[in-house]
């Protein structure tokens, strides 16, 4: 934990429970290094704001269909202050544990996926999950064909997991069609090299649905239990005569 401190000055989580069946989990984060800094609110497990201190705004990356929720007007100024108190504070507590040494550890998982079912020349976001690093953040790239892509790419700021590792989600808009090749690569101080994920969009046509595949397992399932309870009433009857 002492190690962890150079990376994340300060981590502060509440979880409120409503009833005994019922949680609710309220977060917010600030930490800082000497390059790099974080102010978050969190609900749910989902990102409600966080300040963009490359855009100096504050920003609430909430999807359209829910009441939005935002916070007092200087929110994005006290970010800043807690910033400057943090990166104070982090260069007392490596002096007083004597510069630890940093724990660096690799994404533990990486995943490309659509975000909705693909259907040729009709638009779609690609997903690029990454998850289980330390410290944050990562750095993502994207690939169409062999050739880099920028334009319709965005991240996420790094979200804490329960362990203390980070997740971070990166997103690339893209019209799929047949033929076309998309990758996604990780890049991490704990990885020797990038992790690269492969999205092909003819192979995602002819792979078979999780439904199909759900509905025959339960489907062979039900036919060997019946074909079970079967031998065993016979069974029982013939004991019984």
């Amino acid at each position: 934990m002492l190690m962890k401190m150079k990376e994340l000055l300060l981590f502060l989580s509440c979880v409120l429970g409503v009833s005994a069946d019922v949680l609710h989990e309220d977060l917010y984060i600030m930490g800082c290094s000497d390059s790099d800094g974080e102010d978050l609110y969190g609900l749910e497990g989902e990102e409600v704001a966080y300040a963009d201190f490359n855009k100096q705004t504050e920003v609430y990356p909430q999807p359209p269909f829910i009441d939005p929720i935002t916070y007092r007007e200087g929110t994005y100024e006290n970010a800043v202050a807690n910033q400057q108190i943090c990166k104070q504070n982090l260069k007392v507590d490596l002096q007083a544990y004597k510069n630890p040494p940093l724990q660096r550890d690799a994404p533990s998982g990486v995943m490309i996926y659509p975000r909705d079912e693909v259907e040729p020349g009709v638009q779609n976001t690609l997903i690029c999950h990454v998850t289980g690093f330390y410290p944050a953040p990562v750095k993502v790239s994207w690939t169409k064909n062999g050739e880099k892509v920028t334009e319709g790419t965005s991240i996420n700021i790094p979200y804490p997991n329960k362990d203390g590792t980070f997740t971070q989600i990166s997103r690339l808009d893209f019209i799929p069609q047949l033929g076309d090749i998309y990758s996604c690569s990780v890049q991490h101080p704990a990885l020797t090299k990038p992790t690269t994920k492969i999205y092909d969009v003819e192979a995602s046509q002819s792979a078979p649905g999780v439904g199909p595949a759900v509905f025959c397992g339960v489907g062979l399932t039900v036919g060997l239990l019946g074909v079970a309870a079967g031998t065993f009433f016979l069974i029982k009857g013939n004991e019984c005569s």
